[in-house]
């Protein structure tokens, strides 16, 4: 191997070099429904938690920015519930531009409403834009997910 080049164990992600752990179809579905059921929950930390290891463990580009999203969605309401507006933001704009990459490579999900999670964000953004406290908004809403 090259210097410079990632090894199998990464995968190049926004230009960078990211984990790469390998996982079987059904434990990426396991880890999605179960990081969705605790965001739901609003359990956003343990949501975060359980969606890391399908973000890693798939090389398909859409479906990480996917995972990612998700991802930063659930910190952007840890950082609501620790009151930190300045965190909600930057996850809120992080994971907008994740699920938007996502959206526009065609993540293989079938049942993800990403506009409605998108119009969720813009809506929150809004509200702390204007000044709203963190703790007034509500988390962004989630559909149903269906794993391709």
């Amino acid at each position: 191997m090259a210097t410079g080049e990632p090894s199998r164990r990464t995968v190049v992600q926004g230009g960078r070099p990211k984990a790469y752990r390998p996982l079987a179809r059904t434990a990426i579905v396991e880890a999605v429904a179960a990081g969705l059921a605790a965001y739901r929950h609003g359990a956003f930390f343990e949501a975060h938690e359980r969606l890391e290891p399908a973000w890693m463990g798939t090389d398909d580009l859409p479906e990480r920015e996917l995972y990612q999203g998700l991802i930063k969605l659930a910190a952007a309401f840890v950082h609501r519930d620790r009151g930190n507006p300045t965190g909600m933001t930057k996850n809120l704009v992080g994971a907008r531009r994740r699920l938007i990459a996502a959206r526009d490579g065609g993540a293989g999900l079938a049942a993800v409403e990403l506009d409605l999670i998108l119009t969720g964000i813009d809506r929150a953004l809004a509200a702390l834009e204007h000044g709203t406290a963190p703790a007034a908004i509500p988390p962004v809403a989630l559909a149903p997910v269906e794993l391709a």
